[in-house]
């Protein structure tokens, strides 16, 4: 059975993920979306709730695992038994990191492999830090969350104004 891992912030989910996670599993018998503890970033969204969104996000898609990792991926593969990490690329500023961190996941581990994913044409631009400014300014992210995401959004921004 091929496994991929899928890992990212998710900070909070977008359908850009989500439209790369659906289609991995169309190649994959198995992806895991992994949330990740990146401590290069300071997530607006703790673990838990990040977990519980990208769970909400996934729950009617069998073929899509959600766990945690705040390891290296290239030990996450090992944990699932998986050999591929699935990365998005939106534009040509995705690639130059992205290809570096490929090298070094690879150089890690020899069997690790990453396989690319384009988003749909309609997400090209999205990303989750543009939902955050969007949604910080009142902004309406309907079209780039799903509603449950967006309710979690945009409390999180009332609460923070009301703090």
């Amino acid at each position: 059975m091929k496994i991929a891992l899928y890992p990212g912030t998710f900070d909070p989910i977008t359908f850009g993920h989500i439209d790369i996670a659906v289609r991995a599993s169309k190649i994959f018998h198995k992806v895991v979306a992994v949330v990740a503890e990146n401590p290069g970033k300071k997530p607006l969204f703790s673990i838990s709730e990040r977990l519980e969104m990208v769970k909400e996000a996934f729950s009617e898609i069998p073929e899509i695992q959600v766990e945690s990792y705040s390891g290296l991926m290239v030990n996450c593969l090992n944990d699932f038994g998986a050999t591929v990490l699935i990365r998005g690329l939106r534009a040509l500023s995705d690639f130059d990191y992205e290809f570096q961190m490929a090298f070094t996941n690879r150089n890690l581990r020899s069997t690790a492999e990453t396989v690319f994913l384009m988003p749909s044409s309609r997400y090209i631009y999205l990303n989750s830090t543009i939902v955050k400014q969007i949604a910080k300014l009142g902004g309406d992210i309907s079209s780039f969350v799903p509603k449950y995401v967006m309710q979690k959004v945009h409390k999180k921004f009332n609460n923070e104004i009301c703090n």
